[in-house]
């Protein structure tokens, strides 16, 4: 008898999530010190915990904001596995970083971290005098998972109103989860991303085909951009997901959305957390770097 979706992602969970969360010796900027505390926040989802990252101590108040969504194919939650990447824009970018512990799946399916994504950057735009940033300047990110849970925050911003992040950094996205992940190629013969991985996520994440082509579930797919925060789109050559995501980022150049596109050359998706580590540390600098010019006053 086959497995379930949500026993193959449990499976995940337990024997691949610790390999999942690994990053390189060589990536983890120990060198750079750590200003944390522990947030939570509500949302219509359930509470949702969130380690809030200072910037350095000489940093003018109250600074900027940029949240930070992880990787893990809406299974593996490890929010950790992104510390180095938020300690370095923390300290390079002069800003508050919050990093959000979303839900993950199969114990909580879509929509319920889109809903917790959305409504804790909604809480920390509206939440910045008391707790020392800057609520009007913020901006959104995540890798890949994570980014694709950015661009839904994104979308659902510009559809409400409620707020406009700066920027979107939109790092090695899945955009498209209704096409077969067999059809994604890649230049290696042994991407990261294998077709069955892909399959166990997107059936834990979204088990209902139905919805996989909603413009939340699958940006990539959506045809009305206009209006979105200028992006920071990276895309790895060897990725199954650099296709879906070079096409993101032509779309939204296409609807008028200011974009900075990157394609890194030889490597293949989680670079920024595996390396090789020149790479991977360029890609992350220039996180950062572009985030600093966003949010300046």
């Amino acid at each position: 008898m086959p497995f379930s979706p949500g026993i193959k992602a449990r499976a995940v969970q337990l024997l691949l999530g610790r390999v999942m969360s690994r990053v390189h010796a060589d990536l983890r900027f120990t060198d750079i010190p750590k200003r944390t505390e522990a947030l939570r926040v509500e949302t219509g989802a359930g509470p949702v915990a969130c380690t809030v990252y200072r910037p350095p101590a000489a940093t003018e108040a109250p600074a900027p904001v940029y949240i930070n969504f992880h990787g893990g194919g809406f299974v593996v939650g490890r929010p950790e596995q992104d510390d180095h990447i938020c300690r370095y824009i923390a300290a390079t970018a002069g800003c508050v970083v919050i990093n959000v512990d979303y839900a993950v799946s199969p114990q909580r399916r879509y929509p319920a971290a889109v809903t917790q994504a959305y409504d804790v950057t909604a809480w920390v735009a509206a939440n910045g005098p008391a707790n020392g940033w800057d609520g009007a300047r913020l901006a959104v990110g995540g890798h890949s998972a994570g980014a694709n849970l950015t661009a839904a925050v994104c979308r659902t911003a510009r559809d409400r109103g409620a707020f406009t992040p700066r920027l979107q950094i939109i790092d090695s996205a899945p955009l498209d989860q209704q096409a077969d992940p067999a059809t994604k190629r890649s230049l290696i013969a042994k991407p990261l991303l294998t077709p069955q991985l892909m399959r166990i996520f997107t059936a834990a994440y979204v088990p209902d085909p139905a919805d996989r082509a909603h413009p939340l579930v699958s940006p990539g797919l959506a045809d009305d951009l206009a209006g979105l925060p200028p992006a920071l789109v990276i895309t790895a050559e060897n990725d199954r997901l650099r296709d879906e995501g070079d096409a993101y980022a032509k779309a939204l150049e296409a609807a008028g959305v200011p974009v900075t596109h990157r394609v890194f050359e030889g490597v293949d998706h989680y670079f920024t957390h595996t390396g090789p580590v020149p790479e991977g540390k360029e890609a992350i600098d220039l996180m950062a770097t572009t985030l600093r010019t966003a949010l300046g006053d």
